[in-house]
């Protein structure tokens, strides 16, 4: 199974970007897939969640209410719409086969991320 992320890019603060995780080899319809962020010399962050059902989201705190998850389940593919970009949302994201709880758990299968930097 091969999790890959697109759409990471440099962007101004406030802007949107739309990040992409294509599935092969697993089918997004039977697990939960997460979207984490690393920052240079900080910990790995989960920021949302989605069932494999599209039914229930999670989203910490940091993002709740910006980052909306949704996922399109014909095309294996799990979206993160990154809206009002701000400069701590600078990272590398990833997304994951996970547990969708407080916090949100990834597990076996890890994308290889993609970049999104927010200039001011």
């Amino acid at each position: 199974a091969l999790l890959v992320e697109h759409g990471g890019d440099l962007v101004e603060f406030g802007g949107s970007l739309r990040l992409s995780c294509a599935a092969s080899g697993l089918n997004t319809e039977h697990y939960s897939i997460g979207w984490f962020r690393q920052a240079p010399g900080k910990e790995r962050e989960g920021v949302s969640c989605i069932d494999p059902q599209g039914a229930d989201m999670i989203y910490s705190e940091s993002v709740k209410g910006r980052f909306p998850i949704s996922s399109d389940d014909a095309k294996n593919v799990v979206y993160l719409q990154m809206n009002n970009l701000k400069g701590k949302d600078t990272a590398k994201y990833f997304c994951a086969t996970a547990l969708c709880a407080g916090p949100i758990f990834g597990y076996k299968y890890w994308g290889q991320g993609t970049q999104v930097t927010v200039s001011s």
